[in-house]
This record gives structure tokens, C-alpha cells and sequence, in this order.
């Protein structure tokens, strides 16, 4: 009997221990990569920071535009030395056939040949994608980047929407615009580049890491290594100077599942930031359709994309949220609707792809829309940068550089009222209709 309770035992102790082994070695891999000596003690914290856009020619502002986006990323590529990762929604910077149009654009071409030069001058290129047809995602594996694949129908049924490129560890983008040709010629993109940031630059790379650890993955480990976890957060934001301003710091993510215990989910940051502020709040985004909103003694003025794909839910929603803040004493919301050529031309031009929010004090730039599921499926980051009060004269903040793309885009003549985004809307969809029925008659 008591030979028989020994072997009980020990047989539950070797059960334990293999259990114990299963569970490290299922994260093994996700222990991310070397960080090249940089830590939370000697990164570097005096930063600059840039913001950068893509204007389509056609468009024309009465207040000039900020960097161009093509600029901002060829300046990266210029810097680069050791490393440059990049995550992106969308590879199509050499040409794109849509049906009987095919697009191209210098920029994405000139753009797309460097990334494979970077190879002949010692520089890693290391891309993170969910596309695995991608032609130039294959001709980049194949000629001179390492490449990872993230199975993202199993792990979320979502998509790898994150925009983002880490160089050297150092400097870093985050922004609306995706590798695809379209973002540097027909979309109305933003985004912003942080130089000499490496503290940012290790957060961002940190979700780099994991991602990279997630190929051939079907579920994402339940154990969570230092090196893929979060090194700031809402809680814990990085101290730091941008452009001689001081100011606070840290990466959020999306969805919930590949968000570690420390770091902050995206929809978090954005009810902080909206939260916080204390006179406004203006929202760009292309797709809105919230559940809910903060009504309270602040403007609030939301720019959104009247498009081919707007939910007519959207119009509805902005309409009684409008006649809640009716009568009530310092509320004030307002909505505008960027209208796109292809409501008048049947083209998907001049999108507003923007997806930032700027309050008086802060501002929050991420890669997704805030629209269905898209925060609890699709992977996604975003930066938040809150300011201090004291800021250096004769030098824009980026809390007021975004403030005046805002307004310029607000006041600008492709605005249109909520009760004509109504009316272009129905338009919109009649005309669709008239062409389905076309195609169902018979020759």
C-alpha cells in the first residue's frame, strides 16, 4: 500500500514537471530578440519628433502641409545602420492593378527599391506580415529582408492592420499609412517620426518582437517574457523631451490578446487622452461608429471619411449624439464629413486615412478605425504623448502641430455638414444600386 502511494506520487510530481516544461518551452519562443544593450537606464530620452503627411496633388489648402510622408520615411532609411523593422497592413508600392486601371507611383517605387538595397549596405531588414501572396512581400524575402508571417484568421480572425517601422532602435514611425503605393499619391495619410528617441523606440520594438514570434503560431502563449512585455504604460509613462518640450510617453496595442499585463490597450489610451482633456477634443478617423461618448464641458469635433464603405449607422449615431448635447449647458459637439473623390467619380481617391486624436494637452496616433470590431480583432499600435504646460517659443509642439492640421482639414473646402453627408451618402448608394442592377440584366 505504501509502495503504491510512493509511485501515486512521484508519478504526479514527473506529471507536474512535465507540465511545467510544456509551459516554458510553448514561450521559449517568445522571448523576443536581443535588444543591442539598450535599456530603460541608458536609453536616450531627448528626442525629436516630426510630423509627417501624404497630400494628394489634386488637393489644395489654404495653410501649407507638414513633411512630406515620403520624405519622413526616406530620412529613416538615410539614418539607417544596423536595423530597420517594419509592420504594415499592405505591401503594393510597385504598381497595383484595380480592374482596368493600374496605379503607380515614383514615390512607393523609389521607396520600395531602397528597402532592397539596404541589404548591400549591411542593414537587416526584418517585415512583419499577415499576406503571405504578396508579391512584394515574396520578392523582398527572397532579394533581401528576413520575413515572418503572422496567421492572424487563427489567432483573432482579425487582421494585422499596425503601421509602424523601428530603425537602428533609435528612431521610430507610427502613423495611418500602410506600404502601399496609394499612401504616398491618392490618400490623405499621417503619421509622425521620432529621432533619437531609443526609450520609444525599445516600447515600439517590443511589439515588434512579438509579432516576429508569432509565425507558425495558431494561439499566443499564456506566459509573457521581459523582452515582448511593455517597458511604459498609462500608469507608467516614459519621462522625456520632444523638440525641447517635456512631455510623457508609451505604446499601446491592440487587440486585448496581445496585450501583456503591462502594456495599455489601445482603447484605454484613448478614453485617457479624451479624459485628460480639459478644453477640446478633435478625432480624425476614417470609419466612426462608437458605442459610447464623453459628453462634457469640452468641444468635441469629430472629422470623419464619407466614403463608399461609411455605415449609413455612422450619420444616425452623429445625429442623436448632436441632439443629446442639445440644451445641455458646456456641451458641444460637432461633426464634419471629409468627402472623397470617389463619391463623385466611383474612384477611392483622396481618402482621409487619418487616425489621431488632439486635445489641448495631448494627442494619440494609432493604425485603426473606430468602427465595429476593429480594436477587439485586428492588430494594431499607438503612441501617446502628453505635454507640459512649458514649451520652448518659436517651436510648434506637436500637440499644436496637430491641432493646426486638424483645423486646416476642419475649415477646409472638402468638408461637408452632416445633413449633406447625408444626402451624398443616399446618392452614393443609389448609384451603387443602379449598377448592380445593371449587372444583373441580361445581355
Amino acid at each position: 500500500m505504501l509502495s503504491q502511494q510512493k509511485c501515486i506520487a512521484v508519478f504526479a510530481l514527473v506529471c507536474c514537471f512535465a507540465v511545467l516544461v510544456a509551459l516554458i518551452f510553448s514561450s521559449v519562443d517568445v522571448w523576443g530578440e536581443d535588444e543591442d544593450g539598450i535599456t530603460e537606464e541608458n536609453c536616450s530620452k531627448d528626442c525629436r519628433i516630426v510630423l509627417v503627411e501624404n497630400i494628394p496633388g489634386e488637393l489644395s489648402f489654404n495653410t501649407s502641409s507638414h513633411t512630406p510622408l515620403t520624405t519622413g520615411l526616406n530620412h529613416l532609411l538615410d539614418l539607417a545602420k544596423l536595423s530597420v523593422e517594419i509592420v504594415s497592413p499592405f505591401w503594393a508600392l510597385a504598381s497595383v492593378d484595380q480592374g482596368s486601371r493600374v496605379y503607380s507611383s515614383y514615390q512607393g517605387q523609389h521607396l520600395f527599391q531602397r528597402l532592397l538595397s539596404l541589404k548591400s549596405r549591411g542593414v537587416k531588414l526584418k517585415v512583419v506580415s499577415d499576406q503571405p501572396s504578396s508579391l512584394e512581400v515574396k520578392s523582398l524575402s527572397e532579394r533581401s529582408a528576413e520575413v515572418r508571417y503572422v496567421n492572424m484568421t487563427a489567432l483573432t480572425r482579425g487582421r494585422m492592420l499596425s503601421s509602424f517601422w523601428v530603425v537602428d532602435r533609435k528612431h521610430i514611425y507610427i502613423g495611418s499609412a500602410g506600404m502601399n503605393l496609394k499612401a504616398f499619391s491618392k490618400l490623405k495619410e499621417l503619421g509622425i517620426v521620432v529621432y533619437d528617441c531609443s526609450c520609444l523606440a525599445l516600447d515600439l520594438h517590443r511589439i515588434f518582437s512579438f509579432y516576429w514570434q508569432l509565425q507558425y503560431r495558431d494561439y499566443v502563449p499564456s506566459i509573457w517574457s521581459k523582452r515582448v512585455t511593455a517597458v511604459y504604460s498609462r500608469d507608467e509613462p516614459l519621462q522625456l523631451s520632444l523638440n525641447n518640450t517635456d512631455a510623457s510617453a508609451y505604446v499601446s496595442a491592440s487587440p486585448d490578446l496581445f496585450c501583456p499585463k503591462s502594456r495599455s490597450r489601445d482603447i484605454d489610451a484613448i478614453r485617457h487622452v479624451i479624459r485628460t482633456a480639459r478644453k477640446f477634443v478633435y478625432i480624425s478617423v476614417t470609419d466612426y461608429l462608437p458605442l459610447a461618448a464623453v459628453l462634457r464641458d469640452v468641444r468635441v469635433r469629430l472629422l470623419i471619411s464619407l466614403w463608399t464603405h461609411t455605415h449609413p449607422l455612422t450619420l444616425n449615431f452623429m445625429a442623436s449624439m448632436q441632439a443629446l448635447c442639445t440644451g445641455l449647458p458646456g456641451c458641444s459637439v460637432e461633426t464634419r464629413f471629409y468627402r472623397g473623390k470617389e463619391l463623385m467619380g466611383g474612384f477611392q481617391h483622396r481618402i482621409n486615412e487619418n487616425k489621431f486624436v488632439v486635445t489641448d494637452n495631448a494627442v494619440y496616433i494609432g493604425n485603426l478605425d473606430w468602427a465595429g470590431s476593429e480594436f477587439a480583432n485586428n492588430a494594431g499600435a499607438g503612441l501617446v504623448i502628453q505635454e507640459s504646460e512649458n514649451h520652448q517659443e518659436g517651436r510648434e509642439s506637436i500637440v499644436e502641430q496637430l491641432t493646426a492640421a486638424f483645423e486646416r482639414d476642419w475649415f477646409s473646402p472638402y468638408t461637408i455638414s452632416l445633413q449633406a453627408a447625408s444626402t451624398a451618402l443616399q446618392e452614393c448608394q443609389n448609384l451603387k444600386q443602379k449598377l448592380r442592377d445593371l449587372k444583373r440584366k441580361p445581355e
